[in-house]
């Protein structure tokens, strides 16, 4: 079948066969015209990975049965405080709410494309009374007179562009691709807010197994004062000594002190992600005692299929493809059809009879000849705008697998760290006992009291740091791999039963092929 031929500013139209096989497509019940412009498929991306570079020994690949949605996928921490207030902030958070309502705009632009598809029909009454000026002559003269005129109507209108060129189902595809976008983004904004609470919480109890060993660093250190008291009593120690060991105990007093700072903005921050005011919600204290859980991970390939952000992506690419083939039928001329009946008469009583009616019918096509390039421009605009949402999407995909290769390195590294540190924390607490026991008898000086005390501390508080540290990264590493969401959900969301399936990154894919009529 000849195709339409476009260049760049003279469009040839071979109107022959094709414009009379698109006009009989358009034109019968439940067909539609032949839509021009590329037909989409999923951008290329780097090949895909065998397996995950800082997956170390040890790490439980996921089953078939693990590719489930995971749904609450926060309760692998088994903490019912964290359950109950990622419960809340599903349902209060307000940037979730706003992406929420940009899904039900983007879902209503859709019904907004789709209605393109149908005639427009109106409805018109109207009732007139006028008077038209005369001159009225007789055997006195002549003299000026008027008369009175009544028009009663009552009319339809009805017009219809049939999509002959798929400038109308271009754009209810490029919606419908933007409503699956907008679920990705509700998906994506949803996932970083749990995400985002369920750190900022491990954070905050993290900050409290720091308060814990700060009170009881600070009961340590008042012990030692009254021991270093009680030296210089008996005349064993000096009175420097003493002030050393009221510095010491001062210092902890006010880092104890200062840490109640970070943890009230970790608790206000909390109270704004589950939509509460700062002013009236608390989080009781609870020292951090959990480490990290098991996270199976997925197919490096399967990350595609399990991130909302690349989902979100992919379909911005996908409605930006759409927009090319709305910018090329702006080459084709348009056809539309309008019709319009009624009633009209001068006397309301007679305006619904038959001699009243009037009816018109008829077609009407219209074609830019010259527009100085417009046209030319504006497919130009489509495509690179195309090309920019490609670019976007490899590299969401290329940041997404750097997400999961830091939190995989970070849980890994992590936990080589706690290990090693642990064994510091014991010899720490161990050469500090040698010391004050050799303090007591007067074996040696405070200094090394001092310093023994100095290191056991902040090997304490180094491991408990490195605690929450692995928790942060914990949950980093679910949020990389997508959480419990799958591109699955996204088509139930929008109802969309014919989304594309899922495409090997070393499949055949990027910007050809052509529908009926595609211009070359």
């Amino acid at each position: 079948m000849p195709r339409f031929i476009v260049r760049s500013f003279r469009p040839v139209y071979s109107l022959r066969v094709t414009a009379l096989a698109c006009a009989a497509a358009a034109l019968a019940p439940g067909l539609g015209g032949c839509a021009v412009g590329p037909n989409y498929q999923r951008p290329a991306t780097a090949a895909m990975p065998a397996s995950f570079k800082e997956a170390p020994e040890g790490w439980k690949v996921a089953q078939p049965s693990d590719e489930a949605d995971r749904g609450d996928w926060w309760t692998i921490y088994h903490d019912t405080q964290l359950n109950a207030l990622e419960e809340q902030l599903d349902t209060q958070n307000q940037t979730i709410a706003q992406y929420a309502a940009a899904y039900r705009q983007a879902r209503a632009l859709v019904g907004e494309a789709r209605a393109a598809y149908f005639p427009v029909v109106s409805a018109s009454a109207g009732a007139t009374r006028s008077r038209t000026p005369t001159r009225v002559s007789n055997a006195s003269g002549s003299f000026p007179s008027g008369t009175i005129n009544n028009n009663f109507n009552l009319g339809l209108d009805a017009t219809w562009e049939p999509d002959l060129w798929g400038k109308v189902s271009r754009t209810v595809g490029a919606q419908e691709a933007s409503q699956q976008g907008a679920a990705a983004d509700l998906a994506n904004a949803r996932l970083s807010a749990q995400a985002t609470l369920a750190q900022t919480y491990f954070t905050l109890r993290s900050l409290d197994a720091q308060q814990k060993l700060l009170d009881d660093t600070v009961r340590a250190y008042r012990k030692t004062l009254e021991l270093t008291q009680n030296q210089y009593a008996q005349g064993v120690a000096g009175r420097a000594d003493v002030v050393q060991a009221q510095v010491q105990l001062q210092s902890a007093q006010a880092s104890a002190i200062d840490n109640g700072v970070a943890r009230a903005q970790n608790e206000h921050a909390i109270a704004v992600l589950v939509g509460q005011p700062a002013s009236t919600f608390s989080i009781p204290p609870s020292p951090l005692d959990a480490t990290p859980p098991t996270v199976p991970l997925s197919m490096p390939s399967a990350l595609l299929e399990r991130r909302p952000d690349i989902a979100s992506a992919e379909r911005k690419a996908a409605a930006a493809n759409e927009q090319i083939g709305v910018a090329i039928s702006a080459y084709f001329p348009s056809l539309t059809i309008s019709a319009t009946g009624g009633f009209e008469s001068s006397v309301l009583s007679q305006l619904l009879q038959m001699p009243s009616r009037f009816w018109t019918l008829g077609p009407s096509l219209a074609g830019t000849l010259f527009d100085g390039g417009l046209r030319s421009a504006q497919t130009e605009a489509a495509r690179a705008a195309y090309d920019q949402q490609v670019a976007t999407y490899r590299g969401t995909v290329l940041a997404a697998f750097q997400d999961v290769e830091d939190n995989l390195a970070s849980q890994r590294i992590l936990a080589e760290e706690v290990g090693v540190q642990q064994q510091a924390v014991e010899s720490a607490q161990h050469a500090l006992d040698i010391v004050v026991n050799e303090y007591k008898v007067g074996t040696t000086d405070y200094q090394n009291v001092l310093s023994a005390q100095t290191t056991a501390f902040q090997a304490q508080q180094k491991l408990a740091n490195l605690a929450g540290e692995r928790m942060v990264s914990s949950v980093g590493l679910v949020k990389a791999l997508g959480g419990g969401w799958s591109v699955a959900q996204m088509d139930r969301e929008t109802g969309d039963v014919n989304a594309p399936a899922p495409v090997p990154a070393s499949g055949a894919q990027g910007q050809s092929g052509a529908r009926s009529g595609a211009p070359a």
